[in-house]
Formats: structure tokens, sequence, C-alpha cells
């Protein structure tokens, strides 16, 4: 293995550039808010909890109750609540959407 004599003077990568550690805006302080504000992730999170909890519930309810065992039938009634819920989920999302640009044209109104 051949190594490479290291010249006085010169950086070595190791070396890395002269940083003390120290950012150009130290005074300023930093931003810690979340990207996606908390409000949106509960509604996913109740969302992903629905589109588990209530096809499954669904079948099983169904499965002995209302069909007297056609898997069938219960299947598809499992499968009609998932579009439910990802109806629901598309409803509010798009409300969501609507009132966000709604306070954005009230700021604009009040800035003029």
């Amino acid at each position: 293995m051949v190594s490479r004599r290291l010249v006085p003077g010169e950086k070595t990568p190791l070396d890395g550039d002269d940083y003390d550690g120290r950012s150009a805006s130290a005074s300023e302080k930093s931003n810690i808010t979340p990207a996606v504000p908390a409000a949106v992730i509960f509604k996913l999170l109740a969302f992903t909890a629905a589109m588990v909890a209530g096809p499954l519930g669904t079948y099983y309810l169904t499965l002995n109750t209302i069909f007297k065992g056609n898997t069938t039938f219960a299947g598809g009634s499992a499968a009609f609540m998932a579009n439910v819920v990802l109806i629901a989920y598309v409803i509010v999302a798009m409300r969501e959407d609507q009132s966000d640009a709604l306070e954005a044209a009230e700021k604009e109104k009040k800035g003029r």
C-alpha cells in the first residue's frame, strides 16, 4: 500500500474548513415550528384508524348478524365502508383547503 507524505502547510481532508462552530445568524432564534400543523396530523391519524377499524368492524359485525355467514356480502359491505371513509376524508380535505383559501383572501382584503 502506498502512502502519501504530508507537505507542511498543506490541508488534509481531515482538517476541513476553518469552521468555528458559530452560525452566521447566531443572534437570531431558529424557527422550530412543525411543518405540518398538529390538527392535520390528528385528522390523518383519525382517518387512518377509521380506515382500519371501519371495514374490519363492518365485516365482522355483518358476517353473522345480517348476512348469516355469507362472506361475500360481508366483504362487500366492508369494501363499501372503506369507500365511505375515503370519501369522508376527501370531503374534509377539500373543506380544509377552501378554508385556507378564504383566510388568505380575507388577509389580502385587509392588507389593501
